[in-house]
């Protein structure tokens, strides 16, 4: 307890520090500076108004057991009452607090660049990556994100071997980010005369979106190349060169857009997206280079890990890291993904308290 007590005041110092920092004048002219301050003083916000919550409640309970001990007996009963709620509270609060005391991902309230493709099983894998790409999408929506293709490669019998988008608003990799892996469907697919069932996969990849500061580009590394955009798209599509495909030498990495607007506007979104492939890898190698110490995480977050399952005749989905089924197949389709988000969200909480213990 006391160890939390000096990490919370510790927290109120660093707050009340920037509180300062940014009401400086001088401040007002460093963008730089003014924009890492208050983003600083956003991570602790939280901590720091719990932690002011849980004094006053300190200090009340104090005062509670002074009154209690009056002659009054009416003084008495109540100073007894408020002493029963404000202990009820300190749990509550104390829990709250341990959980802003784990250490947060730098990376939550980043905007995301998600990845879908079909994998194993041939038309049914892509026809159920335009099913998973349909589900993000209403799941996003119900929660006011605003997504952002940026690369599709539509197939034929349906859905996509390929579609990457942006998803733009508040807190949206703390969200998705344990939606990383490779989903399997167990379904009859269209195609089957027999009536049995098929299992096909389509994996899911996503990447925090990165700012300039995140990640460096040497210019010299980029070989850029305009093409004609094909397949829907608008009445610009195959009538100029505005498709824009970027290549980052040194690693290969290849990104590609041609849903914008203009050649300007898919040099954009192909640019944003080669930022944050690069940040990805630059992620991954530090995951690597910690080994062990990542062991209390959820997941791999590796395109290939089996994550989960989706069972059509049954009408259930399992999510294979947290063993957590659902009957209720139909609405998670639908974006009604909140019971697994939440579930996954709150296992990662536990673990992440197990090492911090």
């Amino acid at each position: 307890m006391n160890n939390m007590i000096e990490r919370l005041e510790t927290i109120a110092n660093r707050y009340e520090e920037l509180n300062e920092i940014l009401m400086d004048p001088s401040i007002a002219s460093d963008i730089k500076k003014m924009t890492e301050a208050s983003k600083e003083q956003a991570l602790l916000e939280n901590a720091y108004t719990l932690y002011q919550e849980y004094k006053k409640v300190m200090n009340a309970i104090e005062d509670a057991k002074v009154l209690a001990q009056e002659d009054d007996p009416e003084i008495k009963e109540m100073a007894k009452m408020e002493l029963e709620d404000l202990e009820e509270r300190m749990p509550v609060l104390e829990q709250q607090l341990h959980l802003e005391l784990i250490p947060k991902d730098p990376n939550d309230n980043k905007n995301i660049i998600m990845e879908i493709r079909g994998a194993a099983g041939g038309d049914e894998g892509n026809i159920f990556a335009g099913d998973l790409y349909r589900m993000y999408v209403k799941y996003c929506e119900s929660l006011g994100w605003k997504i952002e293709v940026l690369e599709a490669q539509d197939c034929e019998a349906g859905g996509y071997s390929l579609i990457s988008f942006m998803v733009k608003g508040e807190g949206v990799y703390s969200k998705l980010k344990f939606e990383s892996g490779s989903h399997r469907v167990q379904r009859v697919p269209k195609t089957e005369t027999q009536g049995r069932v098929h299992t096909s996969t389509a994996t899911v990849l996503v990447m925090p979106e990165a700012e300039e500061v995140d990640v460096e580009i040497n210019p010299g590394d980029l070989r850029i190349d305009t093409y004609r955009a094909s397949g829907a798209g608008g009445q610009h599509i195959n009538k100029t060169d505005s498709a824009v495909r970027i290549t980052h030498i040194p690693t290969g990495t290849v990104t590609t857009s041609q849903d914008g607007r203009s050649q300007h506007d898919n040099k954009d979104k192909a640019m944003r997206a080669m930022r944050t492939k690069l940040y990805e890898m630059k992620l991954r190698e530090q995951e690597e280079a910690l080994g062990s110490e990542r062991k209390n995480k959820i997941g791999s977050g590796d395109r290939s890990e089996k994550i989960r399952t989706y069972n059509y005749p049954q009408n259930r989905v399992t999510d294979h890291r947290i063993g957590l089924t659902i009957q209720q197949l139909d609405r998670i389709m639908e974006g009604k993904l909140e019971d697994v988000i939440e579930a996954l969200i709150n296992e990662d909480q536990r673990l992440k308290l197990i090492g911090e213990e």
